[in-house]
């Protein structure tokens, strides 16, 4: 919907928020249910109502707990009996530059104002603590925006007695607090009301009308920023940027103006916008975003051009190029098979409406962002939050290059008749373990980014993984892969509870990147190999159907196992005997 896409279309989201919510829910069916806690300092009733709608264009419903007014720190110190029950899967502590009672203008000493704000930072980091200790669930903080007035001028940002000043050193007391949390996120209103205009954003109106801690009109750009952290936690952030060449990553056409006539670097101010853009896709690229291109061209025309002196972008930096005269929507579709992603994983840059439109009908979850003049395409893709980034591991900053080893793994397959002796020649190295403390992070990431290979899309956090290694009634695995290209990390996770003499999996997933090469072997081998060494008789299989996973319907099935359960909605539960599992004997070395 155009209504949430940057710029963001705030009247409609604003007064026609039911009707939006109905289409939402029509487009999407079967979303994934979330329970969301807000404790604000200010009256919150519209940021529920704009966060469900972003949150519901993610797939995510929201069920919301909100506090009283102005209750924040009550409800997350001593608790109520319906936040106790709701057991908030997010948190989200919305307080503003109101809430705070420190004022150090009226301090007589730098030693009393450092008092003051340690005291209004205890104040916050006693309530996450409460919160973290009571729920275990991710937390979401605003830091704090500024007062649009200064009562001291230029001053009140470096003097110790300016309030501007107070709440900047107060923000980056915050800011350290995340660093040592892995669980807690900064919503940046301090960000969000610099760019909105700190003037309009903090209208005083609203306050003093409806305790509104920002104008009306604000509240859908903040309800956007909180949902993208939260989307992204839930591993619905998008993973590839397709780029088009002419007038989107340079000026001119490469194939009639030549490379020699192409605006690109520091000649000419049109040529320095499309640098700049190109330095930004490339920061993409360095956390964890996959580049692609697809343009109508020649590809020999496309390689020149990504190849001028003055760019930024070289074809390295691409995982796949599309640069031919087929239509660029089933190019998508091509690179996003290729990939082995949805196509929900891409966004779409093409300064051309015409093909915009083409590709948006035609390829269902590709985001589309409207791009209009170069000077803005920076600003377009980074408001619309597509790749918010919450977590950032060893795999995010090697990702392209994982691709890269991929496709040479492909191009050695095609040296091959016998798809045995090509996985042989691989001399691929499982190691499969316990969830051991260096990889958790890498775990709880997967388990919110896989969709297609993933058994039962058991979404967790860092500390839900923790709790299952700790766990003597779980087994947990974790498999890594190394092949002669390159190492692909962790690539697939298992848990199991065990009740007795049986085995529940309740987790099974793997990266979409080892498929087809035997990981899956290895890890059942391996699984039940642990399962008959802990008196294990029989193990359980569940398989949760989505919108996404239908590629493992039949996985227990391919392994022996037998169906026992299936309700209305296509939930099964599958069974075998522990005697009677035949090893796999996987084309690789297992390591344990």
């Amino acid at each position: 919907m155009d209504c949430f896409r940057y710029p963001l279309d705030t009247e409609t989201l604003l007064r026609k928020k039911r009707r939006l919510r109905r289409e939402l829910l029509a487009q999407n069916p079967h979303p994934l249910h979330k329970k969301i806690a807000i404790l604000g300092g200010s009256t919150t009733n519209e940021v529920a109502d704009q966060l469900g709608l972003f949150l519901l264009q993610y797939g995510i419903e929201a069920e919301f707990y909100q506090s009283e007014y102005a209750q924040y720190w009550q409800d997350a110190m001593f608790g109520t009996p319906e936040l106790d029950a709701f057991a908030p899967d997010v948190i989200y502590i919305h307080t503003t530059w109101r809430n705070l009672t420190a004022l150090p203008t009226t301090a007589d000493s730098p030693e009393q104002i450092e008092e003051m704000l340690q005291a209004q930072y205890t104040h916050f980091e006693t309530m996450w603590q409460a919160l973290e200790q009571k729920f275990a669930c991710p937390v979401i903080q605003n830091n704090f925006d500024r007062p649009n007035y200064r009562l001291m001028g230029n001053r009140d940002i470096w003097d110790i007695h300016g309030r501007s000043n107070f709440i900047s050193r107060l923000n980056q007391k915050f800011y350290a607090y995340a660093a040592r949390h892995p669980h807690f996120y900064i919503n940046d209103i301090d960000y969000l009301s610099a760019d909105y205009g700190l003037t309009a954003w903090g209208d005083a109106f609203y306050w003093h009308m409806y305790k509104y801690a920002l104008c009306l009109d604000a509240i859908p750009s903040l309800a956007n920023s909180v949902a993208n952290i939260i989307k992204s936690l839930y591993g619905r952030n998008k993973k590839a940027l397709v780029l088009d060449l002419d007038n989107t990553l340079w000026g001119g056409v490469v194939g009639d103006d030549g490379v020699d006539g192409l605006a690109i670097g520091p000649e000419v101010p049109e040529g320095q916008v499309y640098a700049e853009f190109q330095s930004y896709c490339k920061a993409l690229k360095s956390i964890g975003v996959i580049l692609a291109v697809d343009s109508k061209n020649d590809e020999a025309n496309a390689l020149a051009g990504l190849n001028h002196p003055d760019g930024v972008l070289r074809p390295d930096d691409f995982v796949a190029i599309k640069a031919n005269w087929e239509p660029k929507d089933q190019n998508l579709q091509a690179i996003a098979s290729e990939l082995n992603l949805g196509a929900d994983s891409f966004v779409f840059a093409d300064d051309n409406p015409a093909e915009r439109a083409i590709v948006e009908a035609q390829v269902p979850g590709a985001a589309v962002p409207a791009l209009d003049g170069a000077e803005n395409y920076i600003k377009t893709l980074d408001h619309g939050g597509y790749f918010e980034v919450t977590t950032l591991s060893k795999e995010d900053l090697q990702k392209t290059e994982l691709y890269h080893q991929n496709a040479r793994r492909a191009a050695a397959q095609a040296a091959f008749s016998d798809y045995g002796a090509y996985l042989d020649s691989l001399e691929m190295v499982a190691t499969i373990r316990g969830f051991e403390p260096l990889y958790i992070q890498r775990i709880a990431q997967l388990t919110n980014k896989s969709n297609q290979f993933n058994l039962t899309t058991l979404r967790c956090s860092e500390d839900d993984i923790r709790a299952m290694a700790a766990d003597a009634n779980r087994l947990c695995l974790c498999g890594k892969l190394v092949d002669k290209f390159g190492d692909n990390g962790i690539v697939t996770v298992v848990c199991g509870e065990q009740q007795q003499d049986a085995l529940h999996l309740r987790l099974w997933l793997m990266s979409c990147r080892v498929l087809k090469r035997g990981m899956e072997d290895a890890m059942m081998d391996t699984l039940m190999a642990e399962a008959a060494a802990r008196g294990v008789k029989t193990v359980y299989g569940y398989y949760y159907p989505t919108a996404k996973n239908a590629m493992v319907r039949s996985f227990y099935e391919s392994f022996g196992f037998a169906k026992t359960e299936e309700d209305a909605a296509g939930n099964t539960v599958w069974q075998l005997d522990v005697a009677a599992y035949q090893p796999r004997h996987p084309h690789m070395k297992i390591e344990r």
